[in-house]
């Protein structure tokens, strides 16, 4: 799908949904010159705000999907939220028509080098340090989801950049085993659980993340985590790139790659080392988890051609990301922490292990996509007392009760987001000094539109209340 042309195409855009993704989607599609129908499952009152938004012409195909506005057009542009699984787009693809989201579009127009991070935990942070270190020498533009995906919105500034640097997630990704492009460096931060209600497998969610790398060639790069078990996987999917690793353990010296020892970052390049940065109090500032995204980051600007020396510079002062483990409130006696984005298991435990303690109480649960907590059950015993944990009621969180039912007599468990920071801020009075951690380790849909509106609306209790 090299440089599709929309001009006097008739477009499907398959999907408007609330959250604006679809309404930046159509509104780019109509300045290009397409003829585009828009279908969604909500009716119009559902879709009010979204429509007022949009600047056009356009038709609506509201309420439910309808094979005969496949058969009406030549393009259909998917929402992320629609799978490759549909019956409408197996049907389109039937039909020979072109299917592509917003993500597809832009790696097909871009024309420019492409830095791509995938990944389970970790994507926006190493995006965000990756876009740092380029500030030096480029204008550059990240593609995270703190609202909804900015793929059009870089692809209508392209001609002011000088390289894109952005996250695609595996939404995403599902549509690129149809494209023959490729970004010049794609990175894969790590594989845990997550999506599983649309993958069913973490087999197939790796998978559906390897088509970062499937079309790229020789001369271009793929950083992977040496130390994630699912990189073996990658590896016996033969990629073409030339690969690279990141580690927080020594690598094997014919590895090229950077690694983290004794508080310094070495670089293995052609069966040589050299050390490349200083990390000394790294770890206490930013977290264990960040060292693998610090390294991950500052090895793709390298690739990319920014000097040691510059990075050296840029990483005394990387920016801290908005609602990952993020400081929100600091007294003599309290620090609370927002930390959102922990939509999985994993994220949760990266939290305990970095906050947890005597005196911290953990404000967690959400909505379930078919995740296993049986680890993260066993870190929160070990980290938590439970006299000191909130629950946020929600499918997720009627799994974890389930695996703590022996260890927690009478959890505490509400309805609202106000009630437990309420009951938060009452033990944490008990102590000297004390940590609120608001880590849900799920998804958030039963009660907020997405992990960012859960924590805006965090942050604004807590500005409140305190």
């Amino acid at each position: 799908m090299n440089g599709l042309c929309f001009k006097d195409k008739k477009v499907l855009v398959f999907g408007l949904g609330i959250l604006g993704g679809g309404v930046a989607t159509a509104n780019w599609l109509i300045k290009q010159g397409a003829k585009i129908t828009i279908t969604d499952l909500k009716n119009r009152d559902q879709l009010r705000k979204s429509l007022k938004k949009i600047r056009g012409e356009y038709k609506l195909s509201l309420g439910k999907h309808k094979k005969n506005d496949i058969d009406a057009n030549e393009i259909i542009v998917v929402n992320p939220d629609v799978s490759i699984e549909s019956e409408f787009i197996k049907y389109a693809l039937r039909l020979g028509r072109v299917v592509v989201n917003e993500a597809s579009i832009f790696f097909g127009n871009f024309k420019k080098p492409i830095i791509a991070v995938t990944g389970t935990r970790g994507k926006t942070t190493t995006v965000n340090w990756i876009n740092h270190f380029l500030k030096t020498r480029f204008i550059t533009s990240s593609a995270g989801n703190s609202t909804y995906c900015q793929f059009l919105k870089i692809l209508s500034l392209k001609n002011r950049l000088g390289v894109a640097v952005v996250e695609i997630s595996s939404f995403h990704l599902e549509y690129f085993s149809n494209i023959d492009i490729a970004p010049d460096i794609a990175i894969i931060t790590n594989i845990y659980q997550d999506h599983l209600n649309r993958h069913n497998t973490v087999k197939n969610y790796a998978v559906t993340k390897a088509n970062i790398f499937k079309n790229q060639n020789k001369n271009q790069s793929l950083i992977l985590n040496y130390d994630n078990e699912w990189t073996k996987v990658f590896l016996r999917l033969k990629p073409k790139a030339k690969i690279w690793f990141f580690s927080l353990k020594p690598l094997p010296v014919n590895l090229n790659g950077i690694y983290y020892h004794k508080s310094n970052a070495i670089l293995n390049l052609d069966k040589k080392r050299l050390r490349v940065l200083k990390l000394f109090g790294f770890e206490k500032k930013y977290g264990r988890h960040n060292l693998q995204n610090a390294l991950a980051s500052s090895l793709a600007a390298y690739l990319f051609g920014i000097k040691w020396d510059d990075i050296r510079k840029a990483i005394k002062n990387l920016p801290r990301i908005e609602f990952r483990q993020q400081e929100i409130f600091k007294s003599k006696k309290l620090t609370i922490i927002n930390d959102t984005t922990a939509t999985s298991p994993e994220g949760g435990i990266a939290a305990l292990e970095r906050f947890g303690g005597r005196n911290t109480i953990l404000i967690t649960g959400g909505t379930d996509r078919n995740l296993e907590y049986r680890e993260w059950t066993r870190v929160v015993l070990k980290r938590i007392k439970p006299k000191n944990l909130i629950f946020i009621s929600g499918s997720s969180t009627d799994k974890m009760l389930v695996l703590l039912k022996n260890k927690i007599k009478n959890p505490l468990v509400y309805d609202d987001l106000k009630t437990c920071v309420v009951e938060a801020l009452k033990i944490a009075k008990m102590h000297l000094k004390s940590i609120i951690l608001f880590s849900p380790a799920a998804k958030s849909f039963e009660k907020f539109k997405n992990e960012y509106d859960r924590g805006n609306k965090f942050n604004v209790i807590i500005k409140k209340l305190t």
